[in-house]
């Protein structure tokens, strides 16, 4: 089974970039299933996030039972994209006898030894029960044996349990392990094979020498972003299929030709729902609420000076779903971050925040929306100050923050 395909959007997420990969991993899925062929493998397409939600994407989610993406720290190769997935095991006082029977059945060339818990314990494999009896015939060399008495032996050592010939010094693995780094753990253990193993020590798979032979990518599409600097790390090393943004295009590159959307609209949840329009298919009312949420704090309730007539028909398009007046759906939606009064200052400057690469150095640029701009500028000196440590400490040559105001007309 290939691996799933990653939808994510920029470091620092905010609502659309977290909202836009949601909405595009529930098309594409659909999609994925409505085209499928007959016996052929449907895709798997996963939302992920490179941070920590947002206060109003949480309340979005949670009041609309959308599962939270998983985070992910990097795009570089992991243990899990080439293991063998749910290992064929044997308990360690199994008799060698049914060891080499599932061996034979299954034609593979090692087991996973378990406790009665089903924990690991150890690794049997084809070559160590071979051992185990070219080991015997040793036994001729000495006075008295005969290959009879050998024969027997043998015979009699296929009722021995298999903890009395397996090996328990394998290599473990992290599924969510760098690949790279396993690779040379695995050429330098004395054995071919590695168990991979989760929290509570269960055998969740197994990788051989043959596995890592090619070295696979990740795929991912990217969303709400196309800059190396506001990717994931590792993006190099991944996979881009395609890309759904709305912004400048940048440096992110492809061998392969991609899709590549980019459209001047406020929000890239409404490049989302134009796709989801094009290709006939109807988001349900929780995907809608979550990509409505997204155009709505992007845009600023639509008087953002990048919101477009388009982003006007996708919010009455998506409150239609939903069911609610947009403008009160978008100022409930702001209402969940809470007070700015009291949001910890490196949420309120940077939760939204992007790096851009100039001729002299590195710029950080943020934005903040709020239904309450007395608040936030009542904190002003706090935010300079903020800013000025981001300077010091990341070196960047410079740190712009923008307050934009959402009012109820």
């Amino acid at each position: 089974m290939s691996s799933p395909i990653i939808v994510v959007g920029h470091k620092n997420p905010d609502n659309d970039a977290i909202s836009a990969a949601i909405g595009y991993a529930w098309l594409k899925n659909e999609l994925a299933r409505r085209d499928a062929k007959e016996g052929e493998e449907i895709p798997t397409y996963i939302p992920a996030r490179l941070g920590p939600l947002p206060r109003e994407t949480a309340g979005v989610l949670d009041k609309w039972g959308v599962d939270v993406p998983m985070v992910i720290n990097n795009l570089f190769a992991r243990v899990s994209d080439v293991m063998t997935p749910n290992p064929l095991s044997v308990k360690a006082d199994a008799k060698i006898i049914e060891a080499g029977r599932i061996l034979r059945k299954h034609n593979v060339q090692a087991l996973v030894v378990t406790n009665e818990d089903g924990t690991y314990k150890g690794l049997i494999s084809t070559r160590m029960i071979a051992n185990r009896y070219i080991s015997a015939t040793d036994v001729l060399e000495t006075e008295g044996a005969t290959q009879m008495s050998v024969a027997a032996d043998l015979i009699a050592s296929l009722d021995q349990t298999v903890d009395t010939v397996m090996e328990s010094q394998i290599l473990t693995l992290d599924a969510d392990g760098k690949l790279d780094e396993a690779v040379a753990d695995i050429m330098d253990c004395p054995f071919r094979e590695a168990v991979v193993l989760d929290e509570a020590n269960m055998p969740i798979g197994i990788v051989t020498r043959s596995d890592i032979a090619v070295h696979p990518h990740r795929k991912v599409i990217l969303v709400d972003h196309n800059e190396i600097s506001q990717a994931a790390a590792g993006i190099e090393d991944a996979e881009v299929i395609e890309i759904i943004d709305h912004h400048r295009i940048a440096d992110v590159s492809t061998v392969y030709p991609i899709k590549f959307l980019n459209m001047p609209v406020g929000s890239s949840a409404t490049i989302v729902t134009l796709e989801c329009q094009r290709y006939g298919i109807v988001p349900p009312k929780p995907i809608a609420a979550v990509l409505l949420s997204a155009v709505m704090t992007d845009t600023v309730v639509l008087k953002s000076p990048t919101a477009t007539p388009t982003d006007k028909l996708v919010v009455d398009y998506l409150a239609g779903i939903v069911g609610m007046d947009p403008l009160e759906f978008g100022m409930e939606v702001f209402s969940f971050r809470g007070g700015d009064d009291d949001m910890p200052i490196d949420k309120l400057v940077s939760a939204d925040s992007k790096e851009f690469e100039l001729g002299e150095g590195t710029v950080l640029i943020a934005q903040h929306e709020t239904t309450n701009l007395d608040a936030v500028m009542g904190r002003e000196g706090e935010m300079r100050e903020y800013m000025r440590g981001l300077i010091e400490s990341k070196g960047y040559i410079c740190v712009l923050l923008m307050v934009v105001r959402a009012v109820r007309t």
